[in-house]
């Protein structure tokens, strides 16, 4: 029969069109043809044909059906931006997690959905948000913290942006994917409130924001694959969260069996290895049900239209808008909100006035050093080091250099320098997805041939020519600032007392440099935090092995494992300091219908206007079952002028102040008196106390 020409996406189409389409398409394709829309096709021809570059061209990951009609999904990652030509290169995530500023990561979501758009794609990767166990974890930076409630925040913030352009956005790694090295094999173990009360909420808050597509994870969960596993994928995901879009498979070895299907899972990318003939005979063979293929198609289908006949928020999405004036400057903007200042000592601001010669000393001042180089990584047009930004800044003349690998010359250059900046800390070799040796991302050119880069950190301490060069250069007596570029916590307590002030920049993107600059000499004051806890000792994180076959999570991890081992932090979560000072007081908690409702007074009683970000923190009554002492509810980040006072009101969800109770599955709320706390970090706050 002549199929009509109506079948693909048009512009405009009402629900009930759109239905009766997926209707259509699902009477008159063929078993052959469904199944073929529950995979991605022509990855590996394709990444051959591109030089074994990834991300060379959009990926084709689910849907279509040529002889209908049918459009497909088009796929891009990643957390830094779009992994496509030559794209914005934002901070990684970790940093604009730093940042703890959702109406920014809703932006960056838009210019990332703009940019796919223009080249070719309708499905991002870019929403990860697994949870930070322990700093070690090689792909830390493409994740924004340690926290639940915070993971969901930003998570939804980004989902939110990337779908106001109708891109499908991708929430991953589904689920308890929080280590690097054997996560092909690791099977990890978690019982039911440690799942449902840490490491499930985050990817629930961004489901309920309306992200439509959900990345299974590799590891396994208690004996099974994530990408095969009934638990996560239909028994919580569809059954207990009721939610309504598709699910894919993670790129090559995310699903091992065609049951897979049945267990919930759409789509298997980025080919066919285990669904496409296999599953066509497993159905064929009265082992999976036909059904289950039909209810595959039409979640993805639903998706696929859903955001394809939307009306776009721009007329059309040309190539010229890629890494364009605008998108450069919030790339910027995010590097100046995501630096955290750990330490000053009445060193920062720079005085440019004063500085007439500065060094800038360390290998990684004069590289550019983006993040890793697997999956989430951007090629932006440009990249500005962190030793540019300076000399563009003060002048080329007023530069000299010098890098660890000649300490004699670095204390010279620190000696004749009326300051020093020192850049340390890690690269793609020492952090990030880990790149097997047979595959080839681009790493050959770098390393001189496929040896494995990236992968787990097994110290988190910096690399011992590092320390060396900031003891040399503190030797000098001259004002001393570290820079470190990492994707999470560096173990600083062999040098800390060297530095007089100490900046997290994380991995700052293309215009890292800028901001760095803008940071140092007072342009703008430093008004991230940390979005995870540095310890004074590796011993006081959770056990981690990169290796481990079997891994337990266990319920306590980052501030609340602190709080309960009264273990002293070197730098506690939420920590940042600035060039302003801010106050709090008159905090209030009230019982609503809501939950509770908390208001508190934050005044800038400093000299600069700077950035605060106040964080609201509850501690349960923990009698019924024990829990953190406190755990974030709410943030919100605010500008203040010198002497400005604000009062800030938040609302604590009463849905996100339950337990998990393992006998009944069910989630109960405490009564009791709840405290309620209040400040700019986790180790600095005011309290007051609400009954529920």
């Amino acid at each position: 029969m002549t199929i009509p020409p109506d079948l693909g996406a048009r512009k405009g189409m009402t629900p009930a069109e759109i239905a009766a389409t997926i209707d259509t398409i699902l009477a008159e394709a063929t078993l052959v043809e469904k199944v073929g829309m529950m995979s991605g096709r022509g990855f590996f021809k394709a990444f051959r044909e591109d030089g074994g570059r990834f991300g060379a061209r959009p990926y084709r990951a689910g849907g279509g059906i040529e002889r209908l009609g049918v459009p497909a999904f088009w796929f891009t990652d990643g957390p830094r931006g779009v992994a496509r030509g030559n794209s914005t290169c934002f901070p990684c995530t970790m940093a604009r997690g730093a940042s703890f500023d959702p109406e920014l990561e809703t932006r960056i979501g838009e210019v990332m959905a703009i940019e796919a758009r223009a080249q070719g794609c309708n499905l991002s990767g870019a929403i990860c948000i697994n949870l930070l166990r322990h700093p070690g974890w090689g792909r830390a930076q493409e994740t924004y913290g340690e926290d639940s409630y915070h993971l969901g925040s930003m998570g939804a913030a980004l989902g939110r942006g990337i779908q106001a352009h109708n891109v499908c956005a991708t929430v991953k790694h589904f689920a308890l994917n929080s280590m690097e090295n054997a996560r092909f094999t690791v099977n990890v173990r978690v019982d039911e409130r440690t799942l449902h009360e840490v490491y499930l909420p985050h990817f629930k808050m961004v489901l309920d924001a309306g992200v439509a597509s959900v990345m299974s994870a590799y590891n396994k969960v208690n004996g099974e694959y994530c990408g095969q596993d009934r638990v996560l994928l239909t028994d919580i995901l569809r059954g207990e969260w009721g939610f309504g879009g598709f699910v894919h498979s993670d790129w090559v070895k995310g699903v091992y069996q065609p049951y897979g299907a049945a267990a919930g899972l759409d789509v298997e990318n980025p080919e066919p290895l285990v669904f496409g003939e296999k599953l066509v005979a497993a159905v064929e063979a009265g082992a999976i049900e036909p059904e289950v293929i039909d209810r595959a198609c039409r979640r993805i289908l639903s998706v696929l239209y859903r955001f394809g006949c939307a009306e776009d928020p721009l007329p059309d999405y040309p190539a010229s808008l890629v890494a364009c004036d605008a998108h450069r400057a919030l790339a910027r903007e995010a590097a100046e909100k995501s630096a955290v200042l750990l330490k000053n000592e009445a060193v920062l601001p720079f005085d440019r006035s004063r500085i007439k010669r500065l060094a800038v000393l360390g290998r990684l001042a004069g590289i550019k050093n983006t993040g890793d180089n697997g999956s989430s990584r951007v090629r932006p047009p440009y990249v500005i080091t962190p030793l540019a930004g300076l000399a563009d800044d003060l002048g080329e003349d007023a530069i000299v250099t010098a890098d660890e690998s000649d300490l004699a010359a670095a204390r010279a250059a620190a000696a004749s320098a009326d300051a020093v900046v020192v850049v340390v800390g890690n690269t793609a070799r020492e952090e990030g997805e880990y790149i097997p040796g047979d595959i080839d991302l681009g790493q050959a050119g770098l390393s001189g041939g496929k040896a494995a880069l990236g992968g787990d950190r097994r110290s988190l301490e910096l690399q011992l020519d590092q320390v060396a060069l900031i003891k040399a250069a503190a030797a000098s007596g001259k004002p001393l600032v570290v820079v470190l570029v990492a994707g999470s916590a560096v173990l600083v307590e062999e040098w800390h007392d060297a530095a007089g002030a100490i900046l997290q920049t994380f991995y700052a993107g293309m215009e890292g440099g800028t901001a760095l600059a803008r940071l140092l000499f007072g342009d703008v004051s430093p008004g991230g935090k940390l979005p995870f806890t540095v310890a004074r000792s590796a011993a006081d994180y959770p056990p981690f092995d990169p290796d481990a076959t079997v891994a337990e999570y266990g319920y306590w991890h980052g501030y609340a494992l602190f709080d309960r081992s009264a273990a002293r932090p070197r730098y506690a979560f939420g920590h940042g300091l600035s060039y302003a000072g801010f106050s709090y007081r008159a905090l209030a908690a009230r019982a609503s219908a809501d939950g509770i409702a908390v208001t508190v007074a934050v005044k800038n009683s400093g000299a600069f206007q700077a950035d605060e970000v106040v964080q609201v923190y509850v501690g349960a009554p923990g009698l019924l079952a024990e829990r953190p002492a406190k755990a974030l509810k709410a943030f919100q980040r605010l500008t203040l002028a010198p002497g400005e006072t604000r009062i800030v009101r938040q609302t604590i969800a009463v849905e996100s102040l339950m337990w998990r109770d393992p006998a009944t599955h069910q989630w109960r709320l405490e009564p009791g008196c709840y405290r309620v706390f209040a400040g700019g970090s986790s180790d600095s706050l005011i309290e007051t106390t609400v009954v529920l």
